[in-house]
């Protein structure tokens, strides 16, 4: 196990063990380099018992609600370094591998969410775990920050492509 400082990941990577899901967490102090480039990380290795294996990079978020009777927001925005980086993982693994972002959302604790969505519980918090294609999110995404360098997709668009990691990985 990496010792991950970032709690996201760390949920993340104990969903997996908890769910006895084969993995191998990614070092992301130092960068891999492919054809003399620098490529960014990715956080796991998931692999399936069925379908496609996963290159993922979790991306941490906060459920986004200004009323909770109202519907909520899902943050879902990455870096294009972060949409670059994963297809060029997949391009390297090639046939059997999918790279994917996974949105893990610690949900707050008077969330409607915690009565709706699948949660996992890690230390203390409940979190919700997304997963998108990225060749799915690449298709949709929309420039957010120009300066920084980050894209979205829409809600309707994250609703539709959003997919329970359990759905996926436990298949």
């Amino acid at each position: 196990m990496v010792i991950r400082r970032n709690h996201y990941d760390a949920a993340f990577e104990d969903y997996l063990r908890a769910a006895k899901v084969p993995y191998v967490a990614v070092d992301e102090k130092r960068r891999a380099l492919a054809q003399n480039a620098s490529i960014k990380s990715l956080d796991f290795i998931v692999y399936s018992h069925q379908g496609p294996n996963l290159l993922v990079d979790v991306k941490g978020r906060t459920e986004i609600s200004p009323d909770q009777r109202q519907s909520r927001r899902w943050e879902n925005w990455a870096t294009i370094e972060d949409i670059q980086g994963l297809q060029q993982w997949q391009e390297l693994f090639g046939e059997g591998f999918i790279s994917a972002l996974v949105f893990a959302y610690q949900l707050p604790p008077n969330s409607m969410s915690n009565n709706l969505e699948t949660l996992f519980a890690y230390k203390g918090s409940l979190y919700a775990f997304y997963l998108v294609k990225i060749d799915e999110y690449r298709l949709k995404m929309r420039s957010r920050s120009h300066s920084w360098q980050t894209v979205f997709l829409h809600q309707q668009d994250f609703h539709e492509m959003r997919q329970p990691v359990d759905t996926i990985i436990q298949s």
